[in-house]
């Protein structure tokens, strides 16, 4: 792999079972490496699955993972790419209802808003178009048509967190 390297998280919140392999195969083809995702049950809607996978790839990855599951019926999906030597990090949140969102993230996770969404909103006046448009560049609507199905419930994976040092 040439150039930086960075690291992220694909968080399926949501997947018919019939569409598991399928992320598993679209994942593993951008990743260059078989992907195989502990499946559990989302307790946010009968019938669906949920797993989430660690990459480690080259800048752009994010993006190319989320590319590659774009689009998809009945999948909804976050892509985390975290910032890294001369890049920001960023974020890619899809719904079957909404379609793809982006951002870019900084180091800590938050969404970033470019400048020049931030005075085009200003300049709209109107406090609830002002409102609107900066729910707009944060991704309000995605967030909240995910967060249901983020809260992962009983029985889900628990990633243990050691001390170190």
């Amino acid at each position: 792999m040439a150039g930086a390297i960075t690291r992220g998280v694909l968080f399926v919140h949501s997947a018919p079972r019939a569409l598991c392999p399928h992320i598993e195969w679209a994942a593993g083809n951008v990743l260059d490496a078989r992907v195989s995702m502990d499946w559990t049950q989302q307790p946010a809607g009968r019938g669906l699955y949920r797993a989430e996978h660690s990459w480690q790839g080259p800048q752009g990855t994010g993006a190319k993972v989320a590319s590659a599951l774009r689009g998809w019926s009945h999948l909804r999906y976050e892509v985390t790419e975290d910032a890294s030597h001369g890049a920001d990090g960023a974020r890619w949140s899809h719904t079957p209802d909404l379609g793809i969102f982006h951002a870019m993230t900084d180091v800590h996770g938050n969404i970033v808003v470019p400048e020049d969404r931030v005075r085009a909103a200003l300049d709209l006046k109107e406090p609830r178009a002002v409102r609107d448009a900066l729910d707009l560049a944060l991704g309000a609507a995605w967030d909240d048509e995910l967060e249901p199905f983020r809260y992962a419930g009983a029985g889900a994976p628990v990633r243990w967190l050691h001390q170190v040092g």
